[in-house]
Order: structure tokens, then C-alpha cells, then sequence
């Protein structure tokens, strides 16, 4: 039996919603680099960016309710050899694809966009207020890289990697609090899916809110004596393509779960590299291909079998019919 998935997650450590590491991250990089720049669309509160402002007012602009000009305004000041972050909602900042094609990616200008509030795990504020399809049209983009954390390490390890490169990038950021499933000696990279539990039998690979409850459906699955790999895709483009292959040679098959639209997202993208380079059998759980709805994080969830309960037993029934 491979290590315990409980000896990953410190205890000391309490949960920590990913936009609130942002927030303390993004002050903590303005105290030491005069350009940062924020740029927030009347959220500053709910994105956190608000830290940032109460620390560095010259340097955070308040644009209202006006996403698309505040990208381009950010898009300008890239250009001019600043750092900027905008901030949103990930359902409102998403929709405005027609600026940040033109005037981030194909500009190939050096902002970072900061989505919050992704997936049904924002709860009761409802379908409106859920992002749902924006790592379909982020990952799209060509130069954009698209980011999302799983704590509040690998959040605060993310924010200043990104203050180092001028590659258009999109994080997507959580609402809800996460627990830790990281030790302080991990260390984020681009491109790379971390392994947080080995195992032998299936490989499960989650993404942002759904990596703690991947953990725990892998405590689960281990004691039924289901040996379960879990590798953290904090990375969604590029994704590790050397992990998802090694995974598809060395277990049954793979499940990956993300709070998306089970289209074009975290699925798509491993199912992209399994077709073109090593084929297997793959399972993607998500919102399937419908709209998000109110209701309760934990409940919503459940519902959509992204808690541990629902991934263990999503993945019993995959190996089944292998």
C-alpha cells in the first residue's frame, strides 16, 4: 500500500480560501517591487485585491464596473514595463475574451488575470456568479498561461512567480477555504502536476477546489485496499505531460476532477496528450455540460459528486468496467 494521504497535509495549518493567499501574496510583492500595479472592477473586497490597496493606494486603480477597459488599460500599462494584476469575478473577467484576446494575448502584453469566485464552490450566489467556462476560453489563448492553485502555499509560490515573467497568465482563484495539501517544502513550477499521494491501481488528477477531496477519496479508496495516485494539476497550461503519460503506462486508467464544465477544461487538456502520445482509458468528473445552480458549497459538491464520497465512488465504478 503507497503512504498514507493524511502524512501530506500538515495540521497545524488551518483552511484558507486561494483569493485570500492572492490578497496577502499580492501586498507581500508590492512591498518589494514598485511595478506591481492592481487594477480591480468594484470586487476589491471579494477578490482581496483590497489588501493590496489599503497597503500601496498610489498603485491600485479602482476601474467600476468596466472590465473590458480596465484590460486594456492593464494591457497598456504592461506594455509600458509594469506588472499588472486585474482582478474579477472568473464568470465576469472570462467574458470579456474579445479584449484579452486582442490586447493581452495577441499583444502578447504581460498581465496577470485574476479570476475569483470559480465554479459551483462559490455556493448561493448562483449560477451568474459561478465561473464555469473560463479555463475553456483561457487555455484557448495562444502565450496565455493558465494557473490554479490548490492551497494557500502554492497560491502565495504562484503570485510571485508570475511577477517574473511577462507571459500573459490567468489564475483561477477559490471562494471557498482549502486545506493544506502541500509541505512547506514544496515548490511550485509551471508545467509540472506535483504528486501528492503514489499508488499503483488508477490515477486521479484534480485541480484547485477539488484537490484536498481528491486526497481524501484517495484516504478512502486505500484502505478498500485501491491504491490511488493523485497528482495535483496546479498547472493547466502547459500541463505536465510527462506526469499524465508516466500515469497512463503505470496505473489502470485516470480521473480527473475540476469544478468546470466538464468540456475543454482540466479533462480536455489530459485527454489532449493521452490521444496524441499515450493512449488510455479516461474518466473526467466535473459540471457536466450543464449550468450551475444555488445552493451550498458542500451540497453543491456532493450534488456533483466533486466531494470525496462522489470521487471514490466514481472511481470504483470506473475500475469496475475496466
Amino acid at each position: 500500500m503507497s503512504q498514507d494521504p493524511r502524512a501530506m497535509r500538515p495540521k497545524d495549518v488551518k483552511p484558507m480560501a486561494t483569493r485570500k493567499a492572492f490578497g496577502l501574496a499580492l501586498k507581500d510583492l508590492g512591498d518589494k517591487d514598485d511595478k506591481v500595479l492592481v487594477f480591480d472592477a468594484d470586487l476589491s473586497k471579494s477578490t482581496q485585491s483590497g489588501i493590496f490597496a489599503e497597503a500601496h493606494p498610489e498603485r491600485f486603480y479602482e476601474m467600476g464596473i468596466a472590465e473590458a477597459n480596465m484590460i486594456g488599460t492593464a494591457a497598456g500599462a504592461a506594455l509600458s514595463g509594469y506588472k499588472p494584476f486585474v482582478c474579477s469575478f472568473a464568470a465576469f473577467i472570462a467574458g470579456r475574451f474579445d479584449q484579452i484576446k486582442m490586447s493581452v494575448a495577441y499583444s502578447q502584453a504581460g498581465v496577470r488575470i485574476v479570476g475569483t469566485h470559480a465554479g459551483v464552490g462559490i455556493g448561493p450566489d448562483g449560477y451568474s456568479q459561478q465561473g464555469l467556462e473560463d479555463l475553456a476560453c483561457m487555455r484557448s489563448l495562444p502565450t496565455m498561461l493558465v494557473l490554479q492553485p490548490a492551497d494557500d502555499l502554492e497560491t502565495s509560490q504562484m503570485i510571485h512567480a508570475l511577477a517574473q515573467t511577462d507571459q500573459p497568465a490567468y489564475i483561477r482563484l477559490t471562494r471557498q477555504n482549502l486545506p493544506r495539501v502541500h509541505s512547506d517544502e514544496y515548490r511550485f513550477e509551471v508545467g509540472r502536476f506535483p504528486t501528492l499521494v503514489d499508488g499503483k491501481d488508477v490515477t486521479i488528477i484534480g485541480t484547485g477546489g477539488t484537490v484536498g477531496n481528491a486526497v481524501e477519496a484517495a484516504l478512502l479508496l486505500h484502505r478498500e485496499g485501491i491504491s490511488a495516485r493523485v497528482l495535483n494539476a496546479s498547472s493547466i497550461k502547459p500541463v505536465d505531460e510527462d506526469a499524465i503519460i508516466k500515469a497512463a503506462k503505470e496505473t489502470r486508467g485516470l480521473v480527473t476532477v475540476e469544478d468546470h464544465n466538464i468540456l475543454a477544461g482540466l479533462g480536455g487538456a489530459v485527454a489532449e496528450v493521452l490521444t496524441n502520445r499515450a493512449p488510455a482509458r479516461l474518466l473526467r468528473l466535473g459540471v457536466n455540460d450543464v449550468f450551475g445552480e444555488s445552493g451550498e458549497p458542500d451540497a453543491l459538491y456532493a450534488y456533483h459528486g466533486l466531494n470525496a464520497d462522489g470521487i471514490a465512488g466514481s472511481v470504483r465504478e470506473f475500475l469496475a468496467n475496466l
